[in-house]
């Protein structure tokens, strides 16, 4: 038997493999993910590596291949784990074996090593005393006499203190450490992210939903099952609440736990709820963080100086020593998606994650994902419901605008007669109001504001895109047709794409009502590091009437003041070119309802839209989950989408457009070939962009009922396209499911 071992990955010495045979005592004993040393280079120096692959075949010379020499005698199970759930992912979702490393261990970069220092008295209380004297008796030695009085107070103090208040300067501390008298000692100090907040938490009182789901996980727990739970409770349910009793439960066993949120936005308000809870044993991991800041999150976690990690995907991989739960709030949003290589979903990663380490993943939302929702059903998730707001709040009444209506009244604006009405409302009664920009999947779509016409895809059901040169393109099949600039329904001139963004909203908000105070949150308010926290803190304390903004608003957070959401342009991502239109356009337009009348007041929705008749809308407007289901899991079995259907996405992109075009013939005749007609194959398309940095892109989607199958096909594919050389110039990437079309 033979193993690939990578070496010293956590200083990212070495960015390959190595081979090494297995010798027959260790036969058996040694597994992948294991730490294991080995002899290396030219002096056989000892050195440690992870086993990430064992196969009976060697490809090298084996009379050159050197013997493993035992597994590592203090193994870390830490990282067995992770390498071990990386070695899943490679196999998984594709990639190169140290593409999934660098995913999931937490690789220190070059960071400034943040030291304290102390000083410590070394001599006994008599011998202290004398040596007192001695440098009283000197007056060359008076700063020394003040270092030594203040040790014999105190035995360890710090460096810092003894510079700066006792005016001492190092070299004085160097030369008592040479003499003996003191010893110089460090410690690394790791960065902390969190800002002590000083709200006490008080314990709540749980409604009989939120009770029953607390004490069936406890049951389960006690019994030792581990199970994939989805927590299912309309917006303001108190699901949050939910999760830190959960939570609490593994901590008192020394365990520790994960809260994975889909986005940095989110981050403000459930740090502060957790950190009242659990003071100072959480931390966060966010993209704003610095490399170092990071990378000391996860030796903090690693060292058990925390229990609770929070954070988008990548915190799913904090290297916990004794993990006891695993939560995905908002488990329905598509961040959750790995864009990079490999492509990663972290619901999948963190049931494989749970699976590997004895524990439980819970999965919360006010809108699942169609694909929890469906493994519900097939009995592989147990599920809890939350129906009513954990303070018997009633749902916001929502109003549905037909926007065609406006436009026939002679309201070109965007905001309607029934948005405008409430918003006066609001300011003249001193209560806080939203407005949703959905533009979310926009990708140059065209509709009619006449009728409500969106041209679409005949052989797909997903819109066509407006390409210029005046084309209308299917990104899934490549079907094109011309661009038309009267409606063909209806013969209007009010034909064409949305322009608008959250910077005209703003000025067009402060023309109508200059006494408002507007707050805009989107990605050029928020770019410096603490953006989000500080809009989110100043809307919270009521220093504005308005906070205009696109998805980042409407997810999560708690606003009781707030009484009025508006949703402007709903159809946006209702007509994007992606199978998943409907369904992002449902959790979109019910998070942002779920955002109004959190509080004593009730609250109340308008959602804006030229197609009031899509079940998507309807049943957003009706806050009716269970319904929208049934409407798009009938979709999805009819056209053979996920999560009835799996599809495999294989991005192909090269200078060479000719040559590009050949492989992708060439794939796709060898998949249909190896599929033997059992796996369906569209394209090759070009996606919507094209090109990007001189580089053409064409992609190729392959559906079939089973996941093992397209597995087999990608394995299949990067078999073809190792062996063929003409590949070599070209960029290929496998994505199953993908959240976005390419």
């Amino acid at each position: 038997m033979y193993a690939k071992v990578i070496v010293d990955i956590v200083h990212e010495q070495l960015d390959k493999v190595f081979e090494y045979h297995i010798p027959s005592d260790l036969e058996g004993v040694l597994k992948v993910g294991m730490e294991v040393v080995a002899p290396f280079g030219n002096g056989n120096r000892e050195i440690s590596g992870y086993i990430v692959e064992i196969s009976e075949i060697c490809e090298f010379d084996t009379a050159k291949v050197k013997d493993i020499l035992r597994p590592a005698s203090k193994r870390n199970a830490i990282e067995e784990n992770l390498i071990a759930l990386a070695a899943w992912m490679k196999e998984h979702y594709g990639g190169t074996m140290i593409q999934a490393l660098k995913t999931v261990l937490p690789v220190k970069k070059e960071t400034v090593i943040r030291e304290k220092r102390y000083v410590r008295l070394l001599l006994d209380e008599e011998a202290g005393r004398a040596k007192l004297a001695e440098f009283l008796s000197d007056l060359r030695m008076k700063s020394r006499a003040r270092v030594m009085a203040a040790l014999l107070e105190n035995q360890v103090l710090e460096q810092e203190f003894i510079i700066k208040k006792l005016n001492v300067s190092k070299s004085v501390i160097d030369a008592l450490d040479k003499q003996g008298v003191v010893r110089i000692e460090s410690e690394q100090v790791f960065r902390n992210p969190i800002k002590e907040s000083k709200a006490a938490w008080e314990p709540i009182e749980y409604n009989e939903e939120q009770q029953n789901a607390i004490d069936r996980f406890r049951e389960d727990y006690l019994k030792g099952e581990k199970k994939t739970y989805l927590l299912y409770g309309v917006t303001g349910s108190g699901k949050t609440e939910v999760y830190m009793e959960m939570i609490a439960r593994v901590l008192r066993d020394g365990k520790q736990a994960i809260v994975l949120i889909p986005e940095i936005a989110l981050t403000y308000q459930t740090v502060m709820r957790f950190y009242r809870r659990f003071g100072n044993r959480i931390s966060i991991l966010n993209s704003r963080m610095t490399d170092g800041e990071r990378y000391d999150q996860m030796m903090r976690a690693k060292e058990g100086a925390i229990d609770i990690m929070i954070g988008p995907r990548s915190a799913l991989f904090t290297p916990f020593p004794n993990l006891g739960l695993i939560v995905i709030d908002e488990e329905h949003e598509h961040t959750y998606k790995s864009e990079q290589i490999p492509r990663y979903h972290a619901r999948e990663t963190a049931i494989k994650r749970a699976e590997l380490e004895g524990t439980s993943v819970v999965l919360g939302s006010a809108t699942p994902s169609l694909e929890s929702f469906y493994r519900v059903q097939c009995g592989e998730y147990e599920i809890f419901t939350l129906k009513e707001r954990s303070q018997k709040q009633s749902l916001p009444e929502v109003y549905t605008v037909d926007m065609r209506e406006e436009l026939k009244a002679g309201n070109r604006s965007i905001l309607s007669d029934k948005l405008r009405e409430l918003m006066r409302d609001r300011l003249d009664k001193k209560q806080q109001m939203m407005l949703f920009i959905n533009r979310r999947g926009y990708a140059g779509f065209i509709s009619c504001r006449s009728c409500g016409y969106v041209a679409k895809c005949p052989h797909c059901d997903v819109s066509l895109t407006s390409h210029r040169g005046g084309k209308l393109v299917c990104h899934y099949c490549g079907y094109e047709e011309k661009e038309y600039y009267t409606c063909p329904e209806c013969g209007s001139k009010h034909i064409g794409g949305f322009r608008a963004g959250t910077q005209q909203i703003e000025d067009l908000v402060k023309a109508e009502f200059p006494q408002a105070r507007v707050l805009r949150m989107d990605m050029d308010t928020t770019r410096e590091k603490d953006g989000f926290e500080k809009i989110l803190e100043a809307f919270a304390n009521g220093d504005a009437d308005i906070l205009i903004g696109t998805q980042m608003i409407v997810k999560g957070h708690d606003f009781p003041n707030v009484t009025l959401v508006g949703v402007l342009a709903a159809d946006l991502s209702l007509y994007a070119d992606d199978y998943r239109a409907g369904e992002r356009t449902f959790q979109l337009l019910a998070q942002a309802a779920g955002r109004a009348g959190r509080g004593s007041e009730k609250g109340e929705v308008v959602i804006q839209t030229y197609s009031p008749d899509h079940y998507a809308i309807e049943t957003a407007a009706k806050q009716d989950y269970e319904a929208f289901y049934e409407e798009e899991i009938s979709y999805r079995k009819l056209m053979g989408y996920p999560p009835v259907d799996q599809l495999l996405a294989v991005l192909a992109e090269g200078e060479d457009e000719e040559l590009l075009e050949t492989a992708c013939a060439y794939l796709k005749k060898y998949a249909e070939r190896v599929g033997k007609q059992e796996v369906y194959v569209i394209g090759p398309a070009s996606p919507y962009v094209g090109k990007v940095n001189n580089m053409h892109r064409r992609v190729l989607y392959f559906k079939h009922s089973k996941f093992e199958m397209l597995t087999l096909m990608k394995d299949k594919l990067e078999q073809y396209i190792e062996v063929n050389a003409g590949f070599k110039k070209l960029r290929i990437q496998f994505d199953f499911n993908p959240m976005n079309i390419f």
